[in-house]
């Protein structure tokens, strides 16, 4: 359940500078045991490249959410979303995932797809925004245990990316 986003909420296009703000979203957001979140060096490695982009969410002057995409020719793939517990429920993630389809499409992406941990509370943030389940990579991602969860990779059709 997420309420209306805050009124000082301000999502702007963000880089390599911001990477410090990124990894203390990324470590607060994402629980070590699934092993779902990047590091510095994978965030680093990836932000330079043609048609990446990174999306932060300010709240106050300070970063509670971010999103990293990245588009190749009429494909866009979200990489990775977060939001810093502290605000969770606030509406920040629908509000960075309305941007990427946003931004994708003006860009001149059709298909927009993203992978998640089955079981991630986020697949309902999914849905509810009209991505729906195209397939499961078994054992995908590996726990800091060992243990291995499936990925679920998820699509926005063509009918739903024009509504939104």
């Amino acid at each position: 359940m997420s309420s209306a986003p805050p009124l000082s909420l301000v999502i702007e296009r963000g880089g390599g500078e911001a990477l410090d703000e990124v990894m203390t979203v990324m470590t607060s957001a994402f629980d070590r045991r699934f092993g779902e979140a990047w590091t510095r060096a994978q965030c680093a490695g990836i932000l330079p490249m043609v048609g990446v982009t990174l999306m932060l969410a300010r709240q106050d002057g300070e970063v509670a959410g971010f999103s990293l995409a990245r588009r190749i020719l009429d494909e866009a793939e979200l990489l990775l979303i977060a939001v810093h517990p502290d605000h969770v429920g606030s509406g920040i993630g629908t509000q960075l995932l309305k941007r990427f389809v946003a931004d994708q499409q003006h860009a001149g992406a059709h298909h927009l797809h993203l992978e998640v941990r089955d079981g991630n509370p986020a697949v309902r943030l999914y849905r509810n925004n009209g991505f729906t389940v195209v397939g499961r990579r078994s054992d995908y991602y590996r726990g800091t245990d060992g243990e291995r969860f499936d990925a679920l990779t998820m699509a926005l059709f063509a009918q739903h990316a024009t509504s939104t």
